[in-house]
């Protein structure tokens, strides 16, 4: 990879380094992605979304007894880390850890980033999860009760902390610059993201990983969301289980995963030639500073997040071509995003295409953040729109311009991505079209 800064002065990279005002105009663009998806570790997620195609099915990964009353699931039913990972680091690695490694090596090979970089202090990690190793912690302690405290692996911890898919995503790399992980529950990918795009613009890295990963289809995890009652009961018909923004939704489906996106600055990625999908412009991060889970139904968090998002794009709302909204599909929370919705377009909310991708992946928790920035990417590279899927009688309360039932072709210049989590956490993340 070409060294953009390859002959500067100590003085010159000591001021990058602190975030001097003169290298603020930066911008930042994303060159790869990887996508660890319930549609599969090989299949072409987009391709998946816009034939309006469900990766949700059967629960597997939970049997027996353990079994709440939801028995469906988004699993990524047909990974195999062997394809990633020698097999000695692969077993010091709860699953998230293992799908978030996998998903940082195929948006290196996306990115077309080389085998060594010329600066590894300038490339740096920023990948979180909502939770980390649910199924290092049930199994060690299981392993504990049944063998005594002696008997728990010595990598129980370095397994089940936040952190280390972050740690193993720089150790496979190489990565030795800037390094973090955001843990703000589903909006952890949209958080890493915009914490990313903040330091590149800030001249402390030139290339970042950034995105998250999480595997909670546990038996607690899934027992504990279910108790909660905000799981989809809609067993006998998987694939029309999540229905964002319908009157007849019941809750949201546990899915996992990870996606990894490349950001990089734009002209570190202009001088070695790479592809770019979009531009980040925006990143909007408010707190609703209100409930542990609900959101205020006005919408005000998520409302003030886009507008921070669109306000530092330097965009008019009537500008914004397409909206990929968080709705999970239960009661409250895609109230209070449809209000935050209409309350930032105003009139242009009946124009303004809005989708919701979880829909057909479910809820990759950590990930969505990241997966649905993605999808927005693609929307812009692509000008196809995913539709929202099962949106059958739309609520009342949740009036949109919803893309129903299949996809739409569109060109799209500047896109917002949604994101919101248990805590108050209100993310959105906005893209345009490189110019």
């Amino acid at each position: 990879m070409a060294n953009l800064y390859k002959g500067e002065t100590g003085e010159q990279r000591n001021k990058r380094d602190s975030g001097d005002a003169n290298y603020r105009d930066r911008r930042v663009v994303i060159t790869g992605v990887g996508a660890i998806t319930p549609y599969g570790q090989d299949a072409d997620y987009f391709a998946q979304l816009a034939a309006g195609k469900s990766a949700i099915g059967p629960l597997s990964r939970v049997v027996g007894e353990a079994r709440s009353y939801c028995h469906i699931a988004g699993e990524v039913r047909d990974f195999n880390p062997a394809d990633f990972i020698a097999q000695k680091a692969s077993m010091r690695m709860d699953r998230f850890i293992q799908l978030a490694v996998a998903a940082s090596i195929r948006a290196r090979q996306d990115a077309s980033l080389p085998d060594k970089f010329d600066d590894a202090e300038r490339v740096g990690v920023v990948v979180g999860s909502s939770a980390g190793g649910f199924d290092t912690i049930e199994s060690n302690f299981h392993r504990m009760l049944k063998r005594g405290p002696d008997k728990c692996s010595p990598f129980t911890v370095p397994m089940l902390i936040v952190n280390m898919a972050s740690g193993w995503v720089s150790i496979t790399h190489g990565a030795e610059g800037y390094s973090s992980c955001p843990s703000t529950a589903c909006a952890t990918g949209s958080s890493a993201i915009g914490e990313a795009m903040r330091t590149i613009k800030l001249g402390l890295a030139d290339v970042i990983f950034a995105g998250g990963s999480d595997a909670p289809i546990t038996p607690l995890c899934m027992a504990a969301f279910a108790s909660s009652k905000v799981l989809s009961a809609r067993n006998e018909d998987p694939a029309a289980a999540s229905r964002p923004f319908d009157l007849a939704r019941d809750g949201f489906v546990m899915s996992e995963g990870a996606c990894i996106l490349i950001l990089e600055e734009l002209e570190h990625a202009r001088t070695r030639g790479a592809r770019i999908y979009a531009e980040i412009v925006g990143f909007g991060c408010v707190s609703d500073a209100y409930d542990i889970v609900a959101p205020r139904q006005d919408g005000d968090g998520a409302r003030r997040a886009m507008q921070q998002a669109i306000s530092q794009a330097g965009w008019e709302s009537a500008e914004i071509d397409y909206i990929n909204a968080h709705a999970t599909s239960t009661m409250v929370g895609d109230r209070a995003e449809a209000n935050a919705i209409a309350a930032v377009l105003g009139e242009a909310v009946t124009s303004v295409p809005v989708s919701a991708t979880k829909s057909m992946t479910g809820h990759m928790v950590g990930a969505a953040g990241a997966i649905e920035a993605a999808i927005c990417a693609r929307v812009i590279t692509d000008g196809i729109i995913p539709p929202t899927i099962n949106l059958h009688d739309v609520d009342p309360l949740c009036k949109l311009n919803h893309v129903l039932g299949q996809a739409s072709q569109s060109q799209v210049r500047r896109a917002l991505s949604n994101s919101f989590g248990y805590g108050g956490h209100n993310t959105s993340l906005a893209l345009q079209a490189i110019g």
